[in-house]
């Protein structure tokens, strides 16, 4: 496929899209006073939320399109434990996009050390206000091509 390109955070983005920072909260600790594993998956969200405004196709446009971009898979690799009160950044980058299928990569680390926390990715579809799978290629080349300009170039 000419428009499927994958990326590492190695690689410079053309479009620079600023780090989401989280700070850990008491209620998503667990009893061994870190974080649950299962917190993460909303981060992950969060920060996909704000990635997504800021290269232009935030969900309330999204959605007042009538496209849905349903999950359809997560990934989370655990490296380091975050506590209460530890701020995270958390890097969101699109790794793959094919028009059909989006896949995003994330990086959670300390700010203060640098330590990778934990890696993740997510795997979205597209979907019109009846369910039916779209190409926002074809249905939205704006839109597709807004998304490939917002990927890190191979």
């Amino acid at each position: 496929m000419r428009d499927r390109k994958i990326v590492t955070f190695d690689e410079a983005s053309p479009l620079r899209v600023t780090p989401y920072i989280r700070v850990a909260q008491y209620y998503e600790t667990d009893q061994m006073g870190i974080i649950h594993h299962a917190a993460y998956v909303h981060w992950m969200e969060e920060a996909r939320v704000d990635v997504m405004e800021q290269i232009g196709f935030g969900y309330e446009k999204m959605e007042s399109m009538g496209v849905f971009c349903p999950v359809l898979g997560v990934t989370t690799e655990y490296h380091a434990m975050v506590r209460f009160y530890e701020k995270v950044l958390i890097e969101c980058r699109i790794a793959e996009y094919t028009g059909l299928k989006l896949t995003l990569k994330y990086r959670m680390t300390k700010p203060d050390t640098g330590e990778v926390c934990t890696l993740c990715e997510s795997r979205h579809g597209f979907l019109d206000a009846e369910g039916k799978i779209i190409s926002l290629k074809r249905k939205y080349p704006e839109i597709h091509q807004l998304i490939l300009d917002a990927m890190i170039t191979e």
